[in-house]
């Protein structure tokens, strides 16, 4: 019986696609660890706590999208050299069915129950115990629809094996921010725009790439 972590992100909007500012694709990604990752923990305290002596202020913890190129060389770094395994699930939103298109809350479980299918039976077994550690979204209202789809989800699969939903800040956990930035570099290749750190520091660990959809 093990005990496995998944560490969860999602990227992009749940907006109409074509309107300016609004993304092409919405996703989500994980980085999973099995079982005591208590340094690797450490690791990522240590390196926040050491960019702030360095004058990188972080109150809000490390944001891939927002960090500057300085910040993403030293985050990537440590990612490559703790591997997680990452996975990252896109929908192309221009290509959803219209009655998704016009509810969001569908197109946010239909990403992760995309994503969860996939990746769960792979990761765990029947008798383990797997934490799933979600990014909460921003407002009160989108917080408590999303909590209530990863939940649902969730609950799906938890006939044989047990299933914990934890939906925290993504400051208050360093794997949280590891998911971030990988799916920020997976979006950018994704969307054929240029990421130094993907072929090194992502690809590596890369267990899928999904887009049941298709691509933009």
């Amino acid at each position: 019986m093990a005990e496995i972590y998944m560490y969860v992100d999602e990227t992009g909007d749940l907006g109409v696609p074509g309107i300016p500012g609004v993304s092409r694709y919405f996703g989500f990604g994980t980085a999973v660890f099995r079982g005591d990752h208590g340094e690797q923990i450490w690791q990522g305290l240590r390196l926040r706590c050491d960019l702030e002596r360095r004058g990188v202020n972080l109150p809000r913890g490390l944001h891939a999208k927002n960090d500057s190129q300085f910040t993403r060389d030293e985050v990537f770094d440590l990612i490559g050299q703790q591997r997680p395994r990452l996975d990252a699930t896109f929908l192309c939103k221009a290509k959803a069915h219209p009655a998704v298109r016009d509810r969001q809350q569908w197109l946010y479980k239909l990403a992760w129950h995309s994503h969860f299918r996939h990746v769960v039976c792979q990761i765990s077994a029947p008798g383990d115990t797997l934490y799933v550690i979600a990014a909460s979204l921003t407002t009160s209202r989108k917080l408590i629809n999303a909590s209530e789809a990863l939940k649902d989800v969730c609950h799906r699969f938890a006939a044989d094996r047990e299933i914990v939903l934890c939906v925290w800040d993504a400051q208050s956990a360093w794997r949280i921010q590891v998911a971030d930035y990988s799916l920020w570099a997976i979006q950018r290749v994704l969307e054929e725009r240029p990421c130094k750190w993907f072929e090194s520091h992502v690809e590596p660990q890369l267990h899928s790439l999904m887009t049941p959809w298709g691509t933009a």
